[in-house]
């Protein structure tokens, strides 16, 4: 009777240990992916790259076809320097008139001191006076007329230097680079396409931090923090388990329904918290791979 008890004890710790689970979260892989589409219309001149491919942020991969704009910047370069040529030159087409209105001044003192010396006529002197006041009229005129054309052809000259400077923006979104540092997860066009803004050209990834997306029940979020550090689990098949460090980068404030595929801690609740941890991939890691994680 003793040996009865003592194996049914036996069998039932036997039983518990089996049914205990070795995670507190399951869940999978993923990471930031940044799909990169174009930001010019026309004809694929060049991409190259290929899916598997590390690529830099900054990376310029390839380009479209932009010599209607390159010629299109030249036209307006051309005009640019038309318009810095029909430009007045207000100090040298005023400079007559300023030489006539020095020359009767430099006469209108002489005349006054011929006049002083009653050597001269009062007459002569008034006469100069009023030459030199329709000299300057006539100069005040001028210049305002040359102000007004000279502020016109910098109007011009600024309206145009706008147009060449999307042009440059145009030409510089031609060129297709690379926005973040990763991998190339899918390649959806190829050289020699026709392609228009806003169209999907590549799919990249970065593959050097991934995060598990794990589901928690209720009762677990008590135990969790953003920033706080947990243990990663991955399988890699022939029983090899790997452990990560992780550290919770993001809790969900909303339950939904445990998806498909997800064990949890306690198999009775239906509603879940989604976490995000963060894991340094060391290079075994892929996306879409089955993580476990343990808190404590």
């Amino acid at each position: 009777m003793k040996h009865l008890i003592l194996f049914s004890l036996v069998a039932l710790l036997a039983a518990c240990n089996g049914n205990k689970k070795d995670f507190d979260a399951t869940g999978a892989f993923e990471s930031t992916e940044v799909m990169v589409s174009s930001e010019a219309n026309g004809k694929i001149m060049e991409l190259n790259i290929e899916e598997g491919d590390r690529l830099n942020a900054g990376d310029v991969v390839g380009y479209v076809d932009s010599t209607q704009l390159y010629f299109r910047k030249m036209q307006l370069m051309a005009g640019l320097r038309s318009v810095d040529i029909r430009k007045p030159d207000i100090h040298k087409q005023i400079a007559t008139l300023e030489q006539q209105i020095a020359v009767a001044r430099s006469e209108q003192q002489r005349m006054e001191n011929l006049v002083k010396a009653k050597a001269g006529n009062q007459k002569q002197v008034d006469d100069l006076v009023n030459n030199i006041k329709v000299l300057q009229k006539q100069l005040d005129a001028q210049y305002s007329t040359l102000d007004k054309t000279k502020g016109g052809a910098d109007a011009d000259a600024e309206s145009i230097q706008y147009q060449i400077m999307q042009l440059d923006d145009q030409l510089q979104k031609s060129r297709i680079t690379n926005p973040v540092t990763g991998t190339v997860l899918v390649k959806y066009a190829e050289t020699g396409e026709v392609t228009t803004a806003g169209k999907p050209l590549y799919k990249v990834a970065d593959t050097d931090l991934l995060y598990l997306r794990a589901y928690v029940t209720g009762d677990q979020l008590s135990q969790l923090k953003l920033n706080q550090p947990v243990h990663v689990f991955a399988d890699f098949g022939d029983k090899e388990r790997r452990e990560y460090p992780g550290v919770i980068t993001w809790i969900s404030d909303k339950s939904e329904f445990t998806p498909k595929g997800i064990q949890t801690k306690d198999e009775r609740a239906n509603l879940v918290y989604a976490i995000k941890i963060a894991v340094k991939n060391d290079g075994y890691l892929k996306i879409g791979q089955y993580g476990e994680t343990v808190f404590n």
